[in-house]
Parts: structure tokens; sequence; C-alpha cells
């Protein structure tokens, strides 16, 4: 089951150019000049496209993958499915809750499934990733640290910079807003051994089993290949990786 070309357009779902939070076309040269924007240093870390799901096409990508990017269809009812293995963390469960960086995705943030995606990516990523010192993303990671998910969704939905360059981001698609699909963005970290599926639509993280730093790539592909059948009659779906620059 092969994914297409980051060519075609794709984001979080349509708009109009006055939104304060409109989609983002997900494709690297967006997502990277957009994290860069915000404190990531361009030798640091960067976003590369994934052709397929095959081990030849797994095999292309620059490791190590600190994240996974999918963007997808998202009719209706996606909001309900349940996928192979899933298991959603529950409010008991603070210890794992604290390690895992997850951001809610409240109604007022209209479209910004794609900055909670790179969110969710470089929070969860932080030891790896060297910030900027005082950058946006420095400030807000620093700010947000012992908030719940709804109370950073909150501080994301008030944060002026980080809602600038979001429009920043989205302009710089080559695709016309108001010709965008509506699609919806997810990410998929490991945390402690364990692979989380992060989308602010749901609840809280959603666990899929054991998940090392090495195999974090390919141990998302079934996960993606059940999102996939589970919306058989569309073809517009992009993966990317946020991966690290070796030095």
């Amino acid at each position: 089951m092969a994914l297409p070309s980051s060519s075609t357009p794709t984001a979080s779902a349509p708009a109009s150019l006055g939104e304060r939070w409109p989609p983002l076309e997900s494709t690297p040269a967006v997502f990277n000049q957009f994290v860069w924007s915000l404190g990531v240093p361009e030798d640091d870390v960067e976003f590369h496209d994934v052709y397929g799901l095959d081990a030849d096409a797994l095999d292309m990508v620059p490791q190590p993958v600190l994240a996974v990017v999918l963007c997808f269809p998202d009719p209706p009812q996606a909001k309900d499915a349940s996928y192979p293995s899933e298991q959603l963390l529950i409010s008991g469960e603070k210890e794992t809750q604290d390690q895992v960086y997850f951001i809610k995705q409240i109604e007022s943030l209209g479209n910004a499934c794609g900055t909670i995606a790179l969110l969710h990516a470089v929070g969860n990523a932080s030891s790896k990733v060297n910030l900027v010192e005082n950058s946006c993303l420095d400030l807000f990671f620093k700010s947000t640290a012992t908030m719940d998910p709804y109370e950073r969704a909150v501080f994301l939905e008030k944060d002026d910079t980080m809602a600038r360059a979001h429009l920043l981001a989205a302009n710089d698609g080559a695709t016309e807003l108001s010709d965008l699909i509506e699609e919806h963005y997810v990410c998929f970290v490991y945390v402690n051994g364990t692979l989380y599926e992060l989308d602010g639509m749901k609840d809280g993280p959603i666990k899929h089993g054991p998940c090392s730093s090495i195999s974090l790539l390919q141990d998302v592909v079934p996960v993606i290949k059940a999102i996939m059948c589970n919306i058989p009659n569309s073809i517009n779906f992009n993966l990317m990786v946020l991966s690290r620059k070796e030095k």
C-alpha cells in the first residue's frame, strides 16, 4: 500500500484567508521552514517525505527518526474510529500522562492540527532537539511544561507569535487555501519504549505497543495501514518524518 507524493495538496480543512489558524500544506518544504522559524536550528532536524510503506521506501528515510507525521482524510466518522491495538490513556495514568507531551485541539484552534502535530513531534523529542534559547518554541515549551493538555491548548490559541508563524507557514504552501481539501494531522512518537499516537481531537495519547528509537518508523506502519484501510475510498494520504541530522 503506497503513499502519494507530497505534491498532492493536503492540509487540515478548508479555511478563509482571514482565519487565525488556516490549514497547512503537508510538504517538508512548508514544515521545515515553519519549524526552523520557531527556533530549531536548520542543521539540527529536518522533515522528509515517506513515499511508501514497503521496506525499500522505508530504507530511504534518513535516520534517526524522531517523529512521524501523518496527514489523512478526516471524514466525520473518523473521530470515533478505532484502530487495532489502540489504548487511550485514562486520566488516572498520571505518571505516563506527564511523560508524553500532548495538546488538546479545542474548537477555537480551528485548523491548527498541523501546528499541533509539529509541537507533538518536537515536544516529545526535546532531549534530542537543540532549541534556540528564548525562541518561540523554547518559550512555548517552558511555559506549558506543567500544564495539562487543555491548558496548553488555551495557551496556544492566545499565543500571537505562534499564530503569526502558523499563518506564514500556511501562506508558504503552493496550494491556494480555498482549494485545500479536508484533512487531519496526527503525530506518532516513542516515549520510554512505547509507541504513542498523538491526535489533538482525541482525549489523550493512544498507546500502540512497544517501540524504540530505531524501530519507530517500522512500528508505526501497521497503525497507518489500519487508518488507510478504514478510509478506503481516498488516496489523500501523506506521510512525513522528523529526522535528526547527523553531524
